[in-house]
């Protein structure tokens, strides 16, 4: 992939971050949702490339913007897959909750993963306990692990846990064998990222989430050096039957990094809509100006770039503002 493409696709969250914002504690999740999306697909639309969205808002039936198998971009080259989140978060941005993201990830085509929409069971670590965990392994034997790899004690440990009734047991052990609880309503894709960066103070993911968003994930710790391993968990035979449609004939086994992400190389970005660990939120600062954080990186160079950029808004083709819309919300 040419490298240009990095600052590309920051350029494609950011829009939808600015998009998405205008929504932001408003408790409108499908509205916010489909700014973002709408937001996104024409910003991909001026990127110089060949994608095909593995990862997307649907079927072509069910999403009419950014839907699997659907071509984005204006060029013949480089050709590459996209999985895309353009609101990571709709609860937490409806509810103005910290941690709702845009975020978007590419590779050389045929690299991706193409995850069926439906649960995956999923642990991530960063790059000191990388190589060293195992999906199956009891949690208290991995929070040992991580622990002794991060040079910490387990009392110090940090384990983030989507909340929700499934988890109980995890959660339980967890606390019985001394580590920190750190529980979320969602956002899984950042949840995982977390524990690639030493600043969250999050040192292990652990859970069942949405399989698509695990792909995200996975591709954004390739470029941090981080690790996860997933298996799908399909929650009746129309699960099973999804899972054989697209060429997943032994949804039982672990999934890897290089199940998830082939190749040397991934690109990843996320912009900030909400306040949280890892970016700040869209900032409207008046005057029609705006602010938005960003992360974007790749897996080749291993380069990680923290971008704030400064917008203005009415230089914004691909951003509509229905303001007679928000004012009868």
């Amino acid at each position: 992939m040419d490298r240009e493409l990095t600052l590309e696709i920051v350029r494609v969250t950011e829009v939808a971050a600015l998009a998405a914002a205008q929504w932001m504690g408003r408790g409108c999740k499908k509205e916010a949702d489909e700014a973002a999306t709408n937001a996104m697909r024409a910003m991909f639309d001026t990127v110089a490339m060949n994608g095909t969205v593995v990862i997307g808002e649907g079927e072509m039936d069910e999403a009419p913007m950014l839907y699997i198998g659907e071509k984005l971009g204006c060029a013949a080259t480089p050709e590459v897959d996209v999985a895309v989140d353009p609101l990571e978060g709709t609860n937490i941005l409806a509810k103005g909750l910290p941690n709702a993201l845009s975020v978007v990830a590419i590779a050389d085509r045929g690299n991706l993963l193409h995850a069926p929409d439906m649960y995956m069971q999923k642990i991530a670590v960063g790059p000191r306990a990388a190589g060293k965990i195992h999906l199956d392994d009891p949690i208290e034997k991995t929070l040992e692990i991580v622990a002794k790899a991060n040079n910490k004690r387990i009392s110090d440990c940090v384990v983030m846990v989507l909340e929700r009734p499934r988890h109980q047991e995890i959660i339980d052990c967890v606390r019985r064998a001394g580590a920190r609880v750190r529980l979320i309503g969602d956002g899984d894709v950042g949840a995982a990222i977390y524990t690639a960066i030493p600043d969250t103070g999050i040192d292990l993911f652990v859970g069942i989430g949405g399989a698509p968003e695990g792909v995200i994930a996975a591709a954004a710790l390739k470029c941090l050096g981080g690790e996860m391993q997933a298996r799908l968990w399909p929650e009746d035979e129309e699960d099973i039957a999804r899972c054989a449609s697209m060429g997943i004939t032994d949804y039982k086994k672990i999934l890897y990094m290089d199940d998830m992400v082939k190749g040397d190389d991934a690109i990843f970005a996320a912009t900030g809509v909400t306040d949280g660990e890892l970016l700040r939120g869209v900032r409207f600062v008046g005057g029609e100006m705006a602010e938005t954080h960003s992360l974007v990186m790749r897996a080749k160079t291993s380069t990680i770039r923290y971008i704030k950029a400064v917008h203005r808004l009415t230089r914004k083709p691909h951003l509509v503002f229905n303001t007679e819309c928000l004012r009868q919300v």
